[in-house]
């Protein structure tokens, strides 16, 4: 394992060749619970601006955003066939792809390396945990459960201000977003049944295997919702290399989107070496 604290460029990475070019392969943006395509907010642009000639995509899941209406799927692995369904649909060749995910998302990008290995270039997690790697009270802080379990039952901006606190660590900075996310929150209410659906799923995934493909892991050395030790653990176990931010809360690509497209180009670059 390679663990460094990043405030700028990191300078690691393993250096690994492919037969595809940058340039022929969609980046997949995969979010979190209860999230949609519309939270990765200033990334999603920075990124379409960093890889102007590459498809960047971003999926929901059935029961988040413009398919709130669709019921969520009960488990990880089918969460994997909805969205490569998502991706046909779109007319996207499923051949080698770069998956970037968060939380949650990060268990569907597991999931989708292990089962179909051949679609997959390389893999960047966010603040993922995964057991049996780690115990559940480093998976989700226990001392938030109250507050989770209280917004479900809440109107949506009480639902969409305590997950603002939960996430970032700078919410002062980002009232602007949410009001977007109240907003988007009235437009495409996630209802509490796949609320329960989606958490239920992610407490029950376990990882069968070692990522098979080029993998980086990147964590918010403050995440005050997933202990960084379940990334430390990963990278750890896997080998593979782990960046932290020394400041950013859970949700890093709201609270540092640069600094997350940095080391994502970064670990890019040496992927084509």
């Amino acid at each position: 394992m390679k663990t460094i604290d990043m405030e700028s460029h990191p300078n690691s990475g393993p250096a690994i060749r492919s037969a595809s070019t940058s340039s022929q392969r969609p980046l997949v943006l995969l979010r979190g619970l209860l999230r949609e395509q519309r939270h990765w907010g200033a990334f999603y642009t920075l990124l379409c601006q960093q890889y102007p000639e590459r498809a960047v995509i971003c999926l929901d899941l059935a029961g988040n955003g413009k398919r709130y209406q669709a019921q969520s799927p009960a488990n990880i692995r089918e969460m994997v066939h909805d969205l490569r369904v998502q991706l046909r649909l779109q007319d996207t060749v499923i051949d080698e792809i770069d998956l970037i995910a968060i939380s949650m998302g990060g268990m569907i990008a597991l999931e989708w390396m292990t089962c179909y290995p051949d679609e997959i270039h390389s893999v960047v997690l966010i603040n993922t945990s995964v057991r049996p790697y780690s115990p559940f009270y480093h998976r989700l802080n226990w001392r938030q459960l109250p507050r989770i379990v209280r917004a479900l039952f809440s109107s949506p901006e009480i639902q969409e201000t305590t997950i603002m606190h939960l996430t970032s660590n700078f919410p002062q900075q980002h009232q602007a977003v949410l009001e977007q996310w109240i907003a988007w929150r009235a437009q495409c209410p996630v209802s509490r049944a796949n609320a329960i659906v989606q958490l239920a799923a992610a407490a029950r995934y376990r990882a069968r295997y070692s990522p098979t493909k080029p993998t980086l892991l990147l964590a918010s050395h403050q995440d005050q919702l997933v202990d960084v030790r379940c990334s430390q653990a990963l990278a750890t176990r896997w080998q593979v290399p782990l960046l932290l931010h020394p400041s950013a809360g859970h949700d890093l690509p709201l609270d540092d989107p640069h600094w997350l497209l940095d080391q994502i180009h970064h670990f890019d670059h040496t992927c084509q070496m």
